[in-house]
């Protein structure tokens, strides 16, 4: 199932799960609270024909034997939600091991732009994660060309945004590798980048919402991120410059 222009692209980067590790089940419970009404009920087969699962929970713990946990998604054509966890072999880090890797979409109308904060608070807080963000789909495009090197050689980040390193480059997992539209930052990533600084921090702190582990959602914008606006453009090239860490833009 592609991303479509106006879907909100969530994805969480946290530890490699372990045998009888409960996090998937976390994960997908705390979105369910986060969006009412919402059930991930449903997988796909092959060609992407619903299956329903009775025994959800039984069949995602019966399932979760490869570092992650299988698609999940909801009964809802016009109002899709996804979910998807997976081990990525890479670290994010370098010399840093494998890790868990989750993902989410759901459409993003007024309901999801609602809802949007407590679904990436739930997912993130749920997996433990080190950071993640939620980003609009076409935002989210543009930001991940300002990962270098690409294929055709040097970086080229579109509209003046800075390049960013591969996490080889990168000191430790617990430094976000971008920014989104929100942004989640566990309290050692938000140790890491140096977040909250009330001098240098209020607008960003206005926004921003504590987390039951002590992190924090950092939204960048009020409204979902727009790179075409330039007020939205703007915010991002500032905390870029506020948080040089990210994207491991700072000797080690």
């Amino acid at each position: 199932m592609m991303s479509a222009p106006t879907d909100l692209g969530i994805a969480v980067y946290a530890p490699a799960l372990w045998h009888g590790d409960e996090r998937p089940l976390a994960i997908i419970h705390g979105m369910e609270r986060a969006l009412p009404g919402l059930r991930l009920g449903w997988t796909t087969s092959g060609k992407e024909d619903l299956i329903p699962l009775p025994y959800r929970d039984e069949w995602v713990a019966a399932k979760s034997t490869d570092g992650g946990f299988p698609f999940l998604c909801n009964d809802d054509d016009e109002h899709l939600v996804t979910l998807a966890g997976s081990e990525n072999p890479n670290g994010l880090a370098a010399g840093s091991p494998p890790h868990f890797e989750v993902r989410a979409t759901l459409l993003l109308d007024a309901s999801g732009i609602i809802a949007a904060v407590d679904v990436l608070d739930a997912v993130a807080e749920g997996a433990r994660a080190f950071w993640g963000q939620a980003t609009p789909f076409n935002a989210a495009v543009e930001i991940a060309e300002q990962t270098s090197p690409t294929l055709e050689g040097p970086p080229r980040p579109p509209r003046g945004l800075p390049a960013l390193n591969l996490p080889k480059k990168i000191r430790s997992p617990e430094i976000p590798h971008r920014l989104g539209w929100l942004n989640y930052w566990s309290p050692a990533a938000a140790e890491a980048i140096g977040f909250p600084d009330p001098a240098r921090d209020a607008e960003l702190l206005s926004r921003a919402r504590r987390t039951p582990s002590g992190g924090w959602v950092v939204p960048l914008t009020d409204a979902p991120l727009d790179l075409d606006n330039p007020a939205h453009l703007d915010a991002l090239k500032r905390a870029y410059e506020r948080f040089p860490e990210i994207g491991g833009r700072t000797a080690p």
